[in-house]
């Protein structure tokens, strides 16, 4: 039987919810084709049985099972060996994985190794129903255009997607709960990198793709000073920052806080644009959130558009505003 290969994100031991999103999705997109699904697993040691149970119930009909030491922190050459040895053993037709830090590292080596195509932060997938070709979409020339990509004269078919593009499942899956273990073979985890120092995020501190709530800057703020009182809301509604591209542009924050076709696609319960206009670049990165707060002095500004509420001026004195109220509310 033909298969959807979807591969395993995971933090630290935890199973990352990106996994969850590309299962629900392969789910939906067997349903055209009577494909099976599968999930790689690339681990340090077992899981729990409740690990287990999430992952049959969020989709997939198989786990395939790889437990070893050297998957403790990613590292691109034993995941593109081991991958590659149970892609050819098994032969699926579609393989997805979440386009990630990690997934866009070691995707594009797989596929060289497989000598198959690949799409990369797809934002769309679908199934063509007579020949199985999968339609990849993704947004082209700095977003301007939307791209469908085949593959038809290669396989597997291999696409990454940005997480939070897709949902879980809302009901469990009555899975067939098939568990396979495959053994890596010491050669397979051999590698010439080296680690030389590990330092973490901060203890408990969300990156803006799996924040609730998220206060993004723009250059409306004008000057890197007027960022504080991004800080000061995020600490007093326990957001996390996020940034336009400009503002990473002009090194006022780093890269991981980018929101955006060139940056990361969030998908949060509040997300408050704080002096962003609305490029199409970034809205393609947000617009999925669940409820939108826009400000800015242009009332005519593109974000105006996607957003529930739109207040009309200053965004740092609106921010002020805001971090002076709340903070007093706080104190009661």
């Amino acid at each position: 039987m033909s298969e959807i290969w979807v591969i395993a994100e995971k933090r630290g031991s935890k199973i990352h919810s990106s996994t969850f999103e590309l299962l629900g999705k392969a789910r939906e997109l067997s349903e055209k084709n009577g494909f099976a699904v599968s999930l790689a697993l690339l681990i340090e040691e077992r899981p729990s049985e409740e690990v287990f149970d999430e992952l049959f119930a969020g989709g997939t009909d198989r786990v395939v099972l790889s437990v070893h030491e050297g998957f403790r922190r990613f590292d691109f050459q034993p995941y593109i060996r081991v991958l590659e040895k149970m892609i050819r053993e098994y032969s699926p037709e579609i393989v997805l994985a979440p386009a990630t830090s990690s997934g866009r590292s070691y995707m594009p080596g797989l596929a060289a190794l497989l000598d198959t195509g690949l799409t990369a932060d797809c934002t769309g997938l679908d199934i063509e129903e007579v020949t199985g070709n999968l339609l990849q979409t993704r947004p082209a020339i700095g977003g301007n255009i939307i791209a469908t990509i085949k593959t038809p004269s290669h396989r597997p078919q291999m696409a990454t997607v940005r997480p939070k593009t897709f949902s879980p499942l809302k009901e469990k899956y009555d899975s067939k709960r098939e568990l396979v273990q495959f053994e890596v073979e010491p050669e397979l985890v051999k590698t010439s990198a080296q680690l030389i120092e590990f330092v973490p995020i901060g203890e408990g501190k969300k990156g803006v793709q799996d924040a609730e709530i998220i206060v993004a800057g723009g250059m409306g703020l004008r000057r890197i000073e007027n960022m504080l009182p991004v800080y000061r809301l995020c600490k007093l509604i326990n957001g996390t920052v996020g940034a336009s591209r400009k503002i990473v542009d002009s090194k006022w924050l780093g890269h991981e806080a980018q929101v955006g076709l060139s940056g990361h696609t969030v998908k949060p319960k509040i997300y408050i644009a704080a002096g962003i206009s609305g490029a199409v670049q970034h809205i393609a990165g947000m617009q999925t959130s669940e409820f939108i707060v826009a400000i800015n002095r242009d009332r005519n500004a593109a974000i105006f558009n996607f957003a529930d509420i739109g207040l009309v001026g200053d965004a740092t004195e609106i921010l002020d505003e805001l971090v002076e109220s709340l903070g007093a509310e706080v104190e009661k």
